[in-house]
């Protein structure tokens, strides 16, 4: 018996278990449990057979990837490769949970694979900027064939089990709940047959037919160009899977290596890296204890219809909660019911939903006219136009309506949720819970947490986010919360860049090339400058295209002029509209600026607003600005978001870039005091 790892033999199958939690990651003490496992039952002539089980809620999960960057600490996986590959005793791999990653690879390891039917398996190192650097890019085609692996590998998602079996990557299924027994007879078979030992790495039954057919490789390159542009980790998997159809298993290895090394030392991903943390730490608020007790969340109110509310809902009904659907009229109320139906039919159409599903789904919407109907639910979120007033007499009424333990949340984008709750009695119930369009899609959901929220009901709002599999922020109160707030300053100063004689396809390309999926501009078009355009009695450039009844996609083009099929090109009209606008305020015309300067001034006044975000307490870190952003506005995963990038450009060179944009255009450039004190002291955001 090791420190995580229990060696017992059962009628001639000796049984490894490791106990490692919570996770049982590829640490160096489950390797040296490993190392000692396989050691014991090798020499051990009772044991016919081998089982590699794990204690817990999973098999081993993934590699530790703490340790990455750190020295290796003997024993290296290899020797543990070594003692199974080498071995004359055939080791089955059983799996629950979850086996990703390294704990996949070490499944690919052992000669045969059994899983439950809930378990899942997978190699989504992509997703940290790397590839599977314990063999696992030469294996995994090697068992189901390079077109398979492609897909696995850079989608990086994991494999039900059972579409695992069909795929190959793993060999039996055994029954829920009793997995050792499953193994064990398995083992027993696979004895009985005499069937050998199949080394994954010998094979070439699936790789030999795609040798010397790289238009395989740039079929997928081509099909997958729009997901992974910009990331390097996707075309350093394809290269591996190329070397694994190529080359011997031993110069495959030596290449997967290289490309693996390659990833490691990259600043993506370091960035990706990153963000996988930050997005597990944003749930965890230091004053709130884990142990805080959290209200069941049973039932649901949503108060408006409209494109927010029908989202909003969609996530409920996802979930399996029974929503009340309140509008003011019976028309808008079937008009939202529809739109959610019609959603769900795209759904099943895409193969996403069965009809039963949509069925199932429907069938928890209550609709109601008014809001009587309310007063059992466990929650409430208000969903209507974004006017203080309307909103303060929503909640006042619902205060008189509800259950007294029930949460009032408002879903305002922008509005203070202190001055909310004031129109209640009992503001300790209210919190903001900011979903972002389209709702039922936008993994972001910013917890607005008032002066008064009372932490149970910030406790289980963040726990209602993990169910709805939103990823939670915790923002406090404040105009535009976090990742409006601290996106706005990009396109104030995108609007000043063009009116001074940048076009609008330089600011979009130079954001795109970046890494934005769109600029602000093509954004603007998208959703309609009708939309994004009025407000406030401000004549605003946007207001200016509206005027002229350029409104964008929708109707007569915006800063774009658009073909049959939506495809954006330069507009002269707009141009001209752009010029009139630049003269009714006065606005000096300068040269265009060049494309790493366009990238420099909008985003560095982002991380001016971001550690002005961080002084006033607004978010409580770094790293949750880099999470709202990237989940709320598609910042590009691989820069790690505004302040890790900003950490990676150096604070000194923003200070000195927006001391200069201060100068000519007044103080909203000054740089913030954080962002000041951190750069003359060397510190960083997120290191």
């Amino acid at each position: 018996m090791s420190g995580v790892g229990t060696f017992t033999i059962e009628d001639g199958i000796g049984l490894i278990t490791i106990d490692s939690p919570p996770v049982n990651a590829l640490s160096h003490r489950v390797r040296v449990a490993l190392d000692e496992g396989f050691r014991k039952f090798a020499n051990d002539p009772e044991v016919q057979g081998i089982v590699l089980l794990c204690a817990g809620r999973t098999f081993i999960a993934g590699a530790d990837i703490t340790e990455l960057n750190k020295p290796l600490v003997e024993p290296s996986l290899r020797e543990v490769v070594d003692l199974i590959e080498q071995g004359s005793k055939p080791v089955v791999a059983a799996i629950h949970g979850t086996a990703l990653g390294g704990g996949y690879e070490m499944a690919l390891i052992c000669h045969y694979r059994i899983a439950v039917p809930s378990a899942q398996v997978g190699l989504p190192e992509v997703k940290l900027g790397l590839l599977p650097g314990g063999g696992g890019t030469q294996r995994l085609p090697r068992l189901i064939g390079p077109e398979i692996a492609l897909d696995v590998m850079i989608k990086g998602d994991p494999v039900p089990a059972p579409e695992a079996l069909r795929l190959g990557m793993i060999d039996a299924l055994a029954e829920e709940g009793k997995l050792k027994e499953g193994a064990i007879a398995f083992v027993r078979k696979l004895l009985a047959e005499g069937r050998p030992l199949q080394r994954v790495r010998d094979r070439t039954d699936k790789t030999a037919p795609y040798r010397g057919k790289s238009e395989v490789f740039d079929a997928f390159r081509r099909k997958n160009a729009n997901a992974t542009r910009g990331f390097m980790a996707p075309e350093n998997n394809i290269k591996a899977i190329e070397a694994a159809v190529e080359l011997d298993f031993e110069a495959g290895i030596r290449r997967e290596n290289e490309l693996f090394n390659e990833l490691l030392h990259s600043s993506q991903s370091a960035a990706q890296r990153y963000y996988f943390f930050a997005e597990r730490e944003a749930a965890k608020v230091p004053d709130i204890p884990v142990d805080t007790p959290v209200r069941p969340i049973r039932s649901v109110g949503v108060i408006g219809a409209g494109t927010m509310g029908g989202g909003i809902t969609m996530n409920f009904l996802n979930a399996g909660l029974p929503v009340t659907l309140s509008e003011t009229t019976q028309e808008n109320l079937d008009r939202g019911v529809a739109t959610i139906r019609r959603n769900y039919e795209h759904s099943v159409k895409r193969g996403k939903l069965s009809a039963d599903q949509v069925d199932d789904r429907m069938a928890l919407i209550t609709g109601a006219v008014g809001m009587e109907a309310l007063k059992d639910v466990d929650l409430v979120i208000e969903a209507v136009f974004e006017e203080m007033e309307l909103k303060k007499s929503v909640f006042s009424a619902l205060d008189a309506i509800v259950r007294p333990d029930a949460i009032l949340a408002s879903n305002t984008s922008f509005l203070s949720i202190d001055e909310i709750a004031q129109a209640t009695k009992h503001p300790e119930r209210v919190v903001g819970l900011h979903f972002f369009s389209p709702a039922n899609v936008m993994r972001l959901l910013e917890v607005v947490r008032g002066k008064a929220s009372d932490i149970g009901v910030i406790a289980t709002c963040l726990k209602l986010a993990k169910t709805l599999r939103k990823v939670p922020v915790l923002s406090r109160v404040g105009p535009g919360f976090i990742a409006n707030r601290v996106m706005s300053p990009r396109t104030r100063e995108a609007e000043a860049m063009v009116l001074a004689g940048t076009t609008p396809e330089q600011v979009d390309k130079a954001l795109y090339d970046y890494g934005f999926p769109m600029g602000p501009f093509q954004m603007f078009d998208l959703v309609g400058l009708d939309v994004t355009g009025r407000g406030g009695g401000e004549r605003t450039l946007r207001s200016a295209f509206v005027e002229h009844g350029r409104l964008g996609q929708k109707r007569n083009g915006g800063f774009y002029d658009y073909s049959a099929d939506r495809k954006p090109t330069p507009s002269a009209e707009a141009i001209e509209i752009i010029a009139q606008h630049a003269k009714f305020r006065g606005v000096a015309q300068v040269e265009p600026r060049a494309q790493e300067e366009i990238v420099s001034d909008l985003l560095f006044p982002v991380v001016n607003e971001g550690a002005k975000v961080l002084e006033e307490g607004i978010a409580s870190r770094a790293s949750d600005i880099d999470v709202a952003c990237i989940l709320g506005y598609a910042w590009p995963v691989y820069t790690g978001g505004p302040m890790f990038w900003a950490d990676t450009v150096g604070l000194d060179k923003i200070v000195q870039r927006l001391d200069e944009l201060a100068k000519i255009h007044g103080p909203a450039y000054e740089p913030a005091k954080l962002l000041r004190e951190k750069a003359a002291s060397g510190g960083h955001f997120t290191r």
